[in-house]
Order: structure tokens, then sequence, then C-alpha cells
């Protein structure tokens, strides 16, 4: 190795090297008058190497001795210290500073590492100086066969065409040896097969897979597997050896013809079938796939060629038979036909494994059916004029039974498009003719189906197209565009155009519309107004003198005359509105109505506005007094949410009120059993003696309340004074304290007392009421 400081002990690294390789240990001396003078002075190569190479993979106990380094300065006193620097120094590789002897202390892989660059130097123990320049050299690590050979993109793939010849290339392999490859035998690899025989070979030194049999047939067998061995150390014992598959697929070839498992081929059609519909379907076999199985079908002889047609089917390779002209069951009623399968993509290599093309017949019987009659024209087109008379003919069709029967036919209209009844057909002769006036200007085209059906079978029934064309003639006169309504100024000159006029009429001659504009007879000679043709289909109305004045006359009416130029020529009269308005100077208007020139000059038109306003608002505020006033009345009246129908109110105070009063649903007295009463609530128990003077007496609470209700339901109709709704109001509790207790009637056919209320009579008219009540009681009670 050559030295930085020393360029030129490459020659004696080289000559160390060799004599490493034969054994022989160099030994070079350095001579040197001066240590002090080693950096300025050349000197000769002062280090031995005993060894370069180091196995990879020890694993003994010891640290691998590796090599020796000596310089010519050791005396052997111990006054020289080596140092080792670079890859793997004092981790991988350790060595003696007293004697330069090298170990590795780990174990070494040739696969991660190849070789290791190292630097040594030889200082002086006592002053650390340096004896010798600093020195790099390399120490390569020595293969084993630790390595196995690997296929890495397996496993694989391949392909080859079956009935390929043998030797045909199939796939190459190629597996990896870590192992050196410049050393020994062990990247060495040797291929062989160990499943695959007798189909596949494979070439040892290079790895091509190739076929080892001939005519391999795809439809025999499509597939192989193969397994590929590859050993190192040249396929010798003790080598390692790794294994890969390989997928070999034999691709199709066009080697077989199609055929057709059949000779003859049976179908039927009925003669109604529709042009284009499949009639049947033929299918040659073929053993290939892909293009190789692509076949087209042709029709090669028979007595049909020109009414059927063959199409192949690209799904599955199948011929499909078409109708291509109309069959007629009473001109023929059989077809005899050659079908051809013929392979669409030949292959010239295989050319004698044919033919590969194969023929069938096909036999084609046509079924009669009741066909509908046939017209003797696929539509009809009739032009006539809108003038055409009632009645008249316009067009006779014709159809017939195409069946050997011959069946007679009756003709008819499709009146769904025919709604309004234009038109007639004889029903055995089949004329058509007018039924009603046609008019251009409404409907111009006509467009109908007539029916013709077997009498013998009125379900067939054939139709056929009958377009109309309505004809145009002279018949409409020519009328304005639009109403016209024109204006002029007060202060207008003759001879200035008031308005252009335009006409259009709804007849449609040939050769286009002309149209002739003069002033009708009876305003030949109109003083204010003139007329002039334009001879383009309009015409200008023009002033014939000025000073016109809107308060002797706001509006004049002039009629024109218009007539077109057809045969007969028709003519109308349109009269033309013409307003005198006051305008400005500049011409624009400013009123053309008559009210505006009867106002006061004082009375503006904001002013007008303002008055109007103020009367909007009084009539305004007259609604809303009214309104208020019926809102005020109504609420007299009680609310029907305010009502308070069959609701007892109770006042528990006699006088001052020293209760609160309190209402509750009349529900609880149709049901007494649910009524739970305090015992110092006797006032309500559920039991009614007698309550009104209607009120028949019954020991029933539920009879009670029911008698009761339509007591005062009788009341009420009597009672003129009575509001008109239904309320039962009850003073049953005067509250506790009270020194007269309790006037409830509840309680008093449950008392034990023996009491007369006669004396309630002298209490005054406020009793009176009560008085009654139960005086009524003791009188009704003895008859009862």
């Amino acid at each position: 190795m050559c030295n930085k400081y020393l360029p030129g002990v490459c020659l004696l690294l080289c000559l160390a090297d060799l004599m490493q390789v034969f054994g022989v240990q160099p030994v070079t001396a350095v001579e040197s008058s001066r240590r002090d003078e080693v950096f300025h002075h050349r000197v000769k190569r002062g280090w031995v190497w005993n060894q370069f190479f180091v196995l990879e993979e020890y694993t003994g106990s010891e640290p691998l001795y590796v090599g020796k380094l000596h310089s010519d300065m050791d005396k052997g006193e111990g006054s020289v210290r080596y140092i080792l620097s670079g890859d793997g120094a004092g981790t991988v590789f350790t060595i003696d500073d007293n004697t330069g002897d090298i170990h590795a202390v780990q174990r070494l892989d040739r696969e991660e590492k190849t070789h290791y660059t190292l630097r040594a130097q030889a200082l002086d123990r006592w002053t650390g100086r340096p004896m010798e320049p600093e020195s790099e050299f390399i120490i390569k690590i020595q293969d084993i066969n630790d390595n196995e050979p690997k296929f890495l993109d397996g496993p694989y793939v391949a392909s080859v065409p079956e009935m390929s010849p043998m030797g045909t290339s199939v796939i190459q392999l190629t597996a990896s040896d870590a192992d050196d490859p410049t050393y020994g035998n062990s990247a060495r690899v040797v291929y062989s097969i160990l499943q695959g025989q007798p189909y596949f070979s494979v070439e040892a030194r290079t790895g091509i897979i190739r076929t080892a049999l001939s005519n391999m047939d795809r439809e025999v067998k499509d597939g192989y597997q193969v397994v590929v061995q590859a050993k190192d150390m040249g396929g010798q014992m003790g080598g390692l050896s790794g294994t890969t598959t390989v997928n070999i697929t034999l691709t199709d070839v066009n080697d077989n013809p199609p055929r057709f498992p059949q000779r003859l081929y049976q179908m039927t059609v009925m003669e109604s079938a529709m042009v284009g519909l499949a009639v049947g379907r033929v299918l040659a076999q073929d053993a290939d796939e892909g293009l190789n199985a692509e076949l087209s079908y042709s029709f090669v002889d028979g007595d049909g060629l020109n009414v059927f047609d063959i199409v192949t089917d690209t799904s599955n390779q199948g011929g499909i038979i078409i109708l291509k002209e109309p069959l007629d069951f009473e001109t023929k009623d059989s077809y005899t036909l050659t079908v051809e399968g013929t392979n669409t993509h030949l292959d010239l290599q295989f050319l004698n494994f044919g033919p590969f093309r194969d023929t069938a017949r096909v036999l084609l019987a046509v079924e009669d059916v009741d066909e509908p009659p046939q017209f003797d024209m696929t539509f009809y087109r009739v032009e006539v004029y809108e003038d055409v008379a009632v009645g008249t003919t316009i067009q006779t069709v014709s159809a017939k039974d195409p069946d050997s029967a011959n069946n007679s036919i009756r003709y008819s209209i499709d009146r769904s498009t025919d709604p309004t009844r234009f038109f007639y057909i004889d029903i055995a002769s089949g004329a058509l003719m007018i039924a009603k006036s046609l008019d251009r200007e409404q409907l111009s085209w006509h467009n109908i189906t007539i029916l013709a059906m077997e009498m013998k079978n009125p379900t067939q029934i054939g139709s056929v197209s009958v377009t109309i064309k309505v004809l145009d003639i002279n018949d409409n006169a020519p009328e304005f565009v639009k109403d016209h309504e024109s204006y002029i100024c007060e202060n207008v000159k003759p001879g200035q155009l008031i308005q252009m006029v335009s006409a259009v009429d709804m007849d449609n001659p040939q050769g286009g519309h002309h149209f002739y504009y003069s002033l009708a007879p009876e305003t030949a000679n109109n003083p204010n107004f003139t007329l002039r043709d334009n001879q383009d289909n309009t015409a200008w109305i023009l002033t014939r003198r000025g000073g016109f004045k809107h308060q002797e006359q706001g509006t004049y009416f002039l009629p024109i005359l218009i007539a077109d130029s057809g045969l007969p020529m028709q003519s109308s009269t349109s009269t033309l509105t013409i307003r005198v308005c006051g305008c400005d100077p500049n011409g624009n208007v400013r009123s053309c109505n008559v009210e505006a020139y009867s106002l006061p000059v004082s009375l503006s038109r904001g002013a007008l506005i303002a008055i109007l306003s103020c009367i909007f608002i009084l009539l305004v505020l007259v609604l809303f007094i009214l309104t208020m006033r019926r809102h005020k009345k109504k609420s007299l009246i009680i609310d029907d949410e305010e009502n308070v129908h069959e609701n007892i109110v109770r006042y528990d105070d006699e006088g001052g009120g020293e209760e609160d009063t309190e209402a509750f649903d009349i529900a609880a007295l149709w049901n007494p059993r649910e009524m739970q009463v305090a015992k110092s609530r006797r006032d309500m128990l559920p039991e009614i003696k007698s309550l009104s003077r209607y009120v028949s007496q019954s020991r029933t609470g539920d009879d009670n309340v029911n008698s009761y209700i339509l007591a005062k339901l009788h009341d009420a109709n009597t009672d003129p004074c009575a509001p008109p709704f239904d309320s039962l109001q009850t003073y049953a509790f005067e509250g506790n304290g009270s020194v007269a207790e309790s006037l409830s009637s509840f309680e008093s056919a449950t008392t034990d007392s023996d009491l007369n209320y006669d004396y309630l009579t002298d209490w005054g008219p406020r009793f009176k009421k009560l008085a009654d009540m139960y005086g009524g009681c003791e009188g009704t009670e003895d008859s009862l």
C-alpha cells in the first residue's frame, strides 16, 4: 500500500504481499542517523506483515490472530509503542502495543464487509514522538461457503406455445450466491430439475428451461409445475442448494378445426315474422380458445340466400340466422340453406391439421298465419282545396286479404285520428269523402288512419295512414295587424306623418301578399287627413291641414279600405282612431283627456291628488269608528270561552264573603259514589230531596239531578229575562261561623230534625223563592 509520506514504498508493499503469499516473512531495515529528522528525510519502510487475510465466520473461543507489526527501530527493549487506527480498530481488531500482534475479537462476515482499511504507527513510548511515518494497510476477509444459492425472483410464471418443438426455450432462471465468486467454488452454481420430467429440462450452467418433448397438446393438459434446484460448489458433495417453482402454461395455437355437432338443423319461422328477427342459431365447436376459436359463418348454397342472412355472435361464436325479406306462406313454404363455419385466424404452421372449415344444412319451414288485410299502398297523400263540397270523394283506398281464403274487407276510419269527423269512408268501396267543410286557416293538415277488417275474422285489421293537405283559396280579407290608435298635436302642420299602418291576411298565396290601401269611399275627400300607399304592403296616414283644437273635437275616426291581390279579391275596412292632444313646443304629449281642459287653471295636478288623499283618509277614519262601536256592543255578550255551562258556583259567605267562591264540575253529581265529602261538609251530600217546584220527589240522586236540569231548562225557556245560556247557581253554604248556618237543600233529606220553614215567608221577598220551594215539599210529601 502506498503511503502519503513515502511515495516510493508502493513497490515494497507489493513485494511484501507476494512474499506473504509464498510464506516468506519480509524484513525491511530503515536507516536513519537521527530520529529527529524522520519527518524531514525519506526513510525506508519499516513494517513487517505476517498475515493479510483472515477467515470469516471464525467461532473459536480465543481472539483470532491476524498478523504482526514490527519496526526496525524496535530493538526489543520495549521502547516502541504500536498504535492501530482505522476501520474496526479497537472494536473488531486489537493490537498489542508492545509486540505489534493484531487479533480479531469479533466474528467476521465477508458478505457484510469484504475488507478493512487500517493505519499503523510506531511511537516512542517515552516521548510519544513518531518513530516512523504512519502507514496504511488492508485486512481482507477470506470467504467460506456459508450461503446457499437463492432465487430472488421466484416463484416464476412462464408460458410456451403448445406443439412447440423439443428444445424450445421457456424461461431462464438465475440463482444468486452471496459467497465470493472469485475465491474457490463457493459461488459456482449448477442447476437441475427435481420435478417436471420428462416434459422439461434445464441447462446446468445457464439455468435455461427448455421443452423436452415435442407436440405437447394444450387441449390434453394446459399447465405444468416444474421445480428447479440450484447447488453451489459446482454441484459437488457438501455444496449448499436452493429451489424454486416454475408454473409453465401452454398457450393455445390454432391446431383444431371447427366442427358442427350435427349435419342437419331444422327450424320453423312464422310467415308474419318481422324483418331482422332472429329465426334460429347454429354453433360449430372449436377446441381452441381466444382468437384461435373465432369463427365466421356464411351461407354458401341454398334457395333462400336472398331471404335469410347469418351473422356471428361474438359472445359465444355462434351463428344467428336472421330474416332479411318478408315471408309469404302462400308463395313459398320452406327453404334449404348450406351454412359454413370458418376459422378467421389461421396458423400457417398447422395448416396440415385442417381444413379449418365445416358445413351443415339448415331446413327452414314457413308456418302459415292468418294475416291482416294489406293495402295496395304503404301510405296515401291527398291534396284538396278548402272550398271542396261536402260529400266529394277525394281518394279511394284498396286492401285485400293476403291469405288464400281472400276474405271480404270492410273499411272504417280510426276516429281517434279524426275526432271532429271531417271525413267519411264508404264501408265497402273504400271511397274517402268530405263530411264537413274544411278551413285551411284553422287546420291545414289532416292525418287520419284508415282501417281494413276481415269480415270473417274481425280481429284481423290492417291500417294505412292518409295525409290530407288542405290547399288555400282566397277567402279571407286583409285586416290591420293591430288596432291602431294614434294622436296628433294641436299645433300639427299639414303633411305631417301621423301613423304607418300594415295589414295581415290569413290566406297564403303562392306569390306572397300584396295589399292595396285607400280611404273608404265615404271619406275619400276627407279635409283633415289623407292616405299614401307605399306599395310595400304599408301605408302612411298624413295630415291635410293644421290648427286642430281638442276642445272643438278631441277624436277623429278614419276608415281605411284594405284589399288583397287574390282572385277573387277580398277587402275590408278598418278604422284608425286619431286623438287630438295638447303638446309642448317639442311635440311631447301633455294630456289627451277632456277633463284636463275643463279644470281651472289655478287647480294643478298636485292639488287634485292632495284632495283625493284627504277624502281617502276621512273614509278610513269613519270605517275605524264604526268598527270600534261594533266591537263594544259585542263585548257585552259573554264570550263562548267564558261560558260557565253546567258549573255550580258556591258562595261561602252570606254577606261580606268570609271565604272565596269555588266552582266545580257538575259531573260529580252524576256519580254520588265517587263524591267523598268530609264530615264537616254536610252540605255536599249527593242526595237531593227537593230543588224546585218542578222536580218530582225521588230518593235517587241521578234522577234528581236529571230532573233538576230539565226544570231549569223549562225555567229558562219560559222566562223572557233569563240569559240565553244554561247555568246552575246554588247557594249551598254560607260559610263557617254563620249564624244562619246552612240554607242548602242538599242536606234537607238526611237531617234528623223536623224543621218547619214557614217562617221563611216572613223574611221578605228575597226568601220567597225558598219559601215556595220548601212549602211545596211538604204538600208533595203529603200527597205521596
